[in-house]
């Protein structure tokens, strides 16, 4: 029967477990008085709080406190003025491709349009979005908008 391995004959194999050692439990034990720390100062005696920079005013308290609040949802638009507009020739339509084409929207993603300038002729504008100003003014001049996406 002692080819066969039992559950209670199981351990460690040799030199793999190493017993602890127990600082400052007095000189017999050889790690007693100082304990390993050294003589006197902060790290002798407890730990530093995280943060702590030797007396100097940290880190957190050195930089100003933000004011207000910035919405993780915040949906950037790439702006266009209805002047810019006035390049393109009476009756063509102008998309949001056509903008990045010609160098208009300079942003990727949304596009909206704002109402500086004037609309030279009556074209069809799509966008993502319109100022209320500039659905008036391309309505005035005879052109239309379209909402896309």
């Amino acid at each position: 029967m002692a080819d066969r391995l039992m559950l209670h004959d199981l351990k460690p194999a040799p030199g793999s477990r190493k017993n602890r050692i127990r600082m400052g439990r007095g000189g017999a034990a050889r790690r007693g008085k100082k304990a390993g720390r050294g003589t006197k100062g902060i790290n002798a005696r407890n730990k530093l709080r995280a943060g702590f920079e030797g007396g100097q005013t940290p880190l957190a308290r050195r930089l100003p406190k933000l004011k207000g609040f910035k919405s993780p949802n915040r949906e950037e638009f790439a702006v266009v003025n209805l002047g810019a507009l006035s390049v393109f020739d009476q009756g063509s339509v102008v998309t949001p491709d056509t903008l990045r084409d010609t160098g208009l929207a300079k942003r990727r993603g949304k596009i909206k349009i704002l109402a500086d300038g004037e609309l030279g002729s009556p074209i069809t504008i799509e966008a993502h979005a319109f100022s209320a100003a500039a659905r008036r003014k391309i309505e005035e001049v005879g052109g239309k908008w379209e909402i896309v996406g």
